[in-house]
Formats: structure tokens, C-alpha cells, sequence
């Protein structure tokens, strides 16, 4: 009898239940958050359309228009010889020259990267590891839904919209569900449309949920409580709250950096660096703290300004480095860590206005602590992932805290955003009906 009876396993059933967990907190949450062993460095794997999507009732952001980006290796150049002399002799004036030895400036940035290349090793190796979340972020992109237009060109352009003679002329028409209660006490809703000027206006969405907007035949999804303010740098004041209790908790900086890349592709137009210390980001803190989150480059002679020159000036002091890695849908880089001129991640500097990092007790935050490393499948060139949730708990101030976004491409619920473009991904082709 005791020999035909199996042993109960008990102990890796825990594995299994402790990892199901921390896959139903990421489902509910798009955060999920790695041990790295051998270092200090925090770690975690955003999901960038699950977290979006918790801030909609009525719509859904598609994931095969967020994740519209192709990562596939660089086509094989034919067989040298099999090919035709005279395609020979082409691609031959065609090569690119020898690769040349640093210059001072490189080897900093070198040497900063020989200095992160262990953390975001590590960090990269957690998710490896982690065959469950490799398992769920294979699928995140599945399914039969897609938009044809994504990326065809067909969107408007509103940084050029936005310097033509006709800007001041251009209105969106927006229409608000507002709660509606009948004479039997039965409630329904009322659909209001109402037309703003597209530019230099500041348009708040005041609704039980989600505002729809048209302009030039192009359907636009607003989420509820967000706030835009579409214009060049000249209007950037128009932000500054009319009192000081009004400041914002979290500010994002996103700016489009001088880049000979960017120039190239055409994506979006590019900022001098020097017009940057004329944002207004003291004016914009709350007199209780402010954290602020500013996205850089790669090149050394922007992160000495950064450092140097714009982050004293917005009275931040002593930030702390997070990373950016970027990841395809099997958990590989999208492409060589090592690569000089196209690093497989961004950074990001982080510290806070106002707060006096030194006194911790009776804070309402906890004070960043050290290096962290976050991990997304990018979505669309230049669109970074939203970090709101995973940042709530070193925001200072009061709750839910005040947020803005500069240089916005893309709207938050209960956010402020500003720039040339801040409805560009709010095009209804990234959306679908729930």
C-alpha cells in the first residue's frame, strides 16, 4: 500500500504560486518588478498598453498599432562572389569608411557606458530568467485587431499645422457625456459639442469618461480629466499655475534634442539646447516638491549641459540615473548593447525641486535610491513609456499628486500636457471600442 502511494511535492508548487501572483499584480498593474541578483539596482518590466489602457472606460489602445515598430535584423548583402562585377565595383564606392578612434568627448561617454553596461547586464539577465514573463510578453501583441492607417501617413501633422497662417484659425470640435438625471430619478447621458481653437488654447476634459474630438476628418480619443495646451515655445508661460498651491508634483521632460538622427528621418523637428533653460520649471513646482523626470541622450556634450548648466538651473540637485532598455517581444535587446551610435537604451535623470533630501523624516515619499533599470517593448519612434505608476511613491506632495508633461506627444488622465503635438497618438486609429 505505501509503495503504490506518491509522496505529496509540496515545495515547488510555491514557486509556482509565488510567481502567479507577481503575473496577476502585473496584469492588474503593467508593472512588474525583477529581483537582480549580485547588485543594488531596482529593475522592472513595464507594459506600456496595460497601463495606458487603465486610464480608459469606453476605448482600448490597440497593442498592434502601440507595438507598430519592426525589429527584424538587417537584410543579408548578397554573396560577393556570385555577384556582378559592376555591382561589385558599386556597393564597393559604397562602403562605409573604417571606423575612426574616439574623441575626448566619446571616450567620457564610453567610459559611462562601461560604468551602467554591468547594472543593465544584470537587469536584462532577471528578465531572461523569468520564463513566465517571457511567456506573457510574447503574447501581448496577439491579436486580430489592426489598424490600417497606423503609420501611413495619413495623421495630421500639427507641427506643421501649427505654423501656418491659418493656425489661429483651426478649431477642434470636442464632444463631452455629461451626467443627465430624468424626472423618474433614472440617469442617461448628455452629449455636448463644443469647439475650441486648436492652438493657444488650453482645453481641459471635464466628463464622466473618455471626450471624443474631430478636426480635418480625423477622429480623436481624450481621456477623462486630462489637460492640453497645444503651441509653440512662446506660449510655455500660459502654464504657470495662478497659485502657487496649484504647482505640479510630478513634471516630465521629454524634449526633441538637437540629434543628427532625428534630423535625418525627419521625425520631428529638433530644440536648441539653450531654449531650454528658459521653461519655466521652478515656476511650475509645488511649494511641497516636485520630482522631475528629464529624458536625454546618449551624447556626452548633452549630458554636460544637462548637469552643468540646465538641471542647476531648475534648482535640481544631485539626480539619480535611471535606464531605459529596450526590448523585442522575446525578451532580446533590439540590438547590440555595445554599439556606439545606437545604444539599445535612453536615460533618464531624476531628482527633485524643492525638497530638502537630507531631512527623510515625516515625508509622504520615499527618496529614490540609487540606479534603477526599466524594461519595455518600444512602441512608436520616440514614445516613451508612461511612468506615473511607477514612480507614485517617491512623488512628493499632496495626493493624487499634480502632473505635467512637456513636449507631450500623447495625453494622461488627470495630466497637463504641452507641446506642438500632444494629440498625436490620440488619433483614434490606435483605438478600439471596448
Amino acid at each position: 500500500m505505501e509503495g503504490n502511494e506518491r509522496p505529496p511535492k509540496p515545495l515547488p508548487l510555491l514557486p509556482q504560486m509565488e510567481i502567479s501572483d507577481e503575473l496577476r499584480s502585473f496584469e492588474a498593474t503593467g508593472v512588474y518588478r525583477l529581483n537582480v541578483t549580485g547588485t543594488s539596482t531596482g529593475a522592472a518590466f513595464l507594459d506600456p498598453v496595460r497601463l495606458l489602457n487603465g486610464s480608459y472606460q469606453r476605448f482600448r489602445i490597440i497593442p498592434s498599432a502601440y507595438y507598430s515598430r519592426s525589429f527584424e535584423p538587417p537584410r543579408q548583402v548578397g554573396n560577393p562572389e556570385t555577384e556582378p562585377p559592376e555591382k561589385r565595383r558599386k556597393r564597393k564606392r559604397n562602403q562605409k569608411p573604417k571606423p575612426r578612434g574616439l574623441n575626448a568627448m566619446e571616450r567620457i561617454a564610453e567610459a559611462r557606458h562601461q560604468e551602467a553596461r554591468p547594472l543593465l547586464l544584470s537587469a536584462h539577465e532577471s528578465l531572461i530568467k523569468d520564463k513566465y514573463l517571457l511567456e506573457h510578453i510574447s503574447k501581448m501583441i496577439e491579436g486580430k485587431e489592426h489598424k490600417l492607417d497606423v503609420g501611413s501617413g495619413f495623421e495630421n501633422n500639427f507641427v506643421e499645422l501649427g505654423t501656418s497662417w491659418r493656425a489661429p484659425f483651426y478649431e477642434i470640435t470636442i464632444c463631452f457625456r455629461k451626467p443627465h438625471v430624468l424626472g423618474n430619478g433614472e440617469g442617461s447621458f448628455n452629449a455636448q459639442k463644443t469647439s475650441f481653437p486648436l492652438f493657444n488654447c488650453i482645453i481641459s476634459v471635464e466628463a464622466i469618461d473618455e471626450a471624443e474630438g474631430d478636426f480635418q476628418n480625423r477622429h480623436y480619443i481624450l481621456p477623462r480629466g486630462s489637460c492640453f495646451l497645444m503651441s509653440d515655445f512662446k506660449r510655455v508661460r500660459d502654464l504657470i499655475p495662478g497659485s502657487s498651491n496649484q504647482g505640479y508634483n510630478l513634471i516630465v521632460v521629454d524634449p526633441p534634442w538637437e540629434n543628427g538622427c532625428v534630423r535625418q528621418k525627419e521625425a520631428y523637428p529638433t530644440l536648441p539646447n539653450k531654449y531650454l533653460l528658459y521653461l519655466p520649471v521652478q515656476e511650475l513646482a509645488h511649494p511641497a516638491g516636485a520630482l522631475l523626470v528629464l529624458w536625454i541622450t546618449n551624447r556626452e556634450k548633452l549630458r554636460m549641459f544637462v548637469e552643468k548648466e540646465l538641471l542647476p538651473s531648475w534648482g535640481v540637485k544631485d539626480p539619480t540615473v535611471f535606464y531605459w532598455l529596450k526590448v523585442k517581444h522575446d525578451g532580446s535587446l533590439i540590438g547590440d548593447l555595445d554599439l556606439f551610435h545606437h545604444r539599445p537604451y535612453e536615460c533618464l535623470l531624476i531628482g527633485y525641486i524643492n525638497v530638502n533630501t537630507d531631512a527623510k523624516q515625516g515625508s509622504n515619499f520615499k527618496l529614490l535610491e540609487g540606479t534603477q533599470v526599466i524594461m519595455s517593448v518600444p512602441g512608436a519612434h520616440s514614445r516613451k513609456p508612461p511612468l506615473e505608476k511607477l514612480l507614485s511613491e517617491y512623488i512628493p506632495g499632496p495626493k493624487p499628486p499634480r502632473c505635467i508633461e512637456l513636449f507631450a506627444r500623447e495625453l494622461f488622465p488627470g495630466w497637463t500636457s504641452w507641446g506642438n503635438e500632444p494629440l498625436h497618438f490620440q488619433d483614434s486609429m490606435y483605438f478600439s471600442e471596448k
